[in-house]
């Protein structure tokens, strides 16, 4: 199984001969200025993870989810997406199309039988359905559906054993679309990352919001310590920061406004965003990609519908590095 991802930026130089350090790489929907993150006490290093020691009440907290609901830290919201496929029957699931393709991938290699949809499925739809994931605000179009929607189609779902499964990965500036408050609820499952918003995406740490006994079940899969000792306090700090999250949500969101504005001026036409990406259907999202890789940009392409998307500069030395590629590659 081989799915194509962001971020290959080691490749990329290997590729167009230029060195490292001199690309600007927009492919991953990554904050570029991420949490700070503090010295770890070397007793962090030396001590086995523990379950007990008070994360799962911290991450319930930050993300407003209550206390009946499951809360599992995971290794990166990606080893759930592994893994909870195998937990359930072999079915019939929803996945939204153009979407994260891991999804799809691995309920497709547990034996089930996946069926995209453009948009949220009918109540028709969900009918036939045993299950439905759905990725929201979406990657890599940027739509949202709202809360009410969601837990509609999460209803139907319960009423025939069916479970909803929400990848929130891009939720955290926007945090008011949330289902992780109704978790805990059976068949509702909620995933969070601390990946992009908080620009951590080495770290591998992700959290679980859903029924007790099924995270209870996934973490038993996925074994003891499968999340590492620092990570869980990197987490656990972070959550806390209040401060730095809201002056940042501010900042992610001004900024991406102003990567729209540059994309349109440069000839693009941005359909859809989130405060971390923009997103631009293009005929030939190829030839813009290659065309800004000589200039040492990195952006994401995507075939099924032909796209391109473009993450955050972080810097102002970032933004113009983007300004001057755009304007060498000329009208698009």
């Amino acid at each position: 199984m081989s799915v194509q991802h962001g971020g290959r930026l080691n490749e990329a130089a290997r590729e167009w001969g230029i060195p490292l350090e001199e690309w600007l790489d927009l492919s991953t929907g990554i904050n570029p200025r991420p949490w700070p993150v503090p010295a770890i006490p070397t007793k962090v290093w030396q001590r086995l993870p523990e379950d007990d020691d008070g994360l799962a009440a911290t991450a319930r907290q930050w993300a407003g989810a209550p206390e009946k609901a499951g809360c599992l830290p995971v290794a990166g919201t990606q080893a759930a997406i592994q893994a909870l496929p195998r937990l359930r029957t072999p079915g019939r699931i929803g996945v939204p199309s153009p979407a994260y393709a891991e999804h799809a991938e691995w309920w497709r290699a547990a034996g089930h039988e996946v069926i995209p949809f453009a948009d949220l499925p009918s109540d028709e739809d969900l009918t036939g359905l045993d299950s439905l994931v759905w990725i929201n605000p979406n990657n890599p179009t940027g739509e949202q559906v709202t809360r009410a929607r969601l837990m509609e189609c999460h209803e139907r779902l319960a009423e025939q054993g069916g479970w909803l499964v929400v990848d929130e990965a891009f939720m955290d500036a926007e945090p008011e679309q949330t289902l992780a408050p109704e978790t805990g609820r059976p068949g509702l499952v909620v995933y969070r990352s601390l990946g992009k918003f908080f620009g951590l995406a080495g770290l591998r740490a992700g959290l679980v919001f859903g029924p007790a006994t099924l995270c209870d079940q996934l973490g038993a899969m996925l074994g003891p310590w499968s999340v590492s000792h620092p990570a869980r306090y990197v987490m656990q700090q972070a959550f806390t920061d209040s401060d730095w999250q809201i002056a940042t949500a501010t900042r992610l969101n001004a900024d991406t406004e102003r990567l729209f504005r540059t994309l349109s001026k440069a000839g693009l036409t941005p359909k859809g965003s989130t405060p971390l990406f923009v997103y631009c259907p293009h005929n030939n999202p190829q030839s813009v990609a290659d065309a800004l890789a000589k200039q040492a940009v990195l952006v994401r392409v995507f075939d099924g519908p032909p796209a391109l998307r473009f993450g955050l500069p972080g810097t102002e030395a970032e933004w113009q590095h983007l300004e001057r590629a755009l304007d060498a590659i000329g009208p698009n």
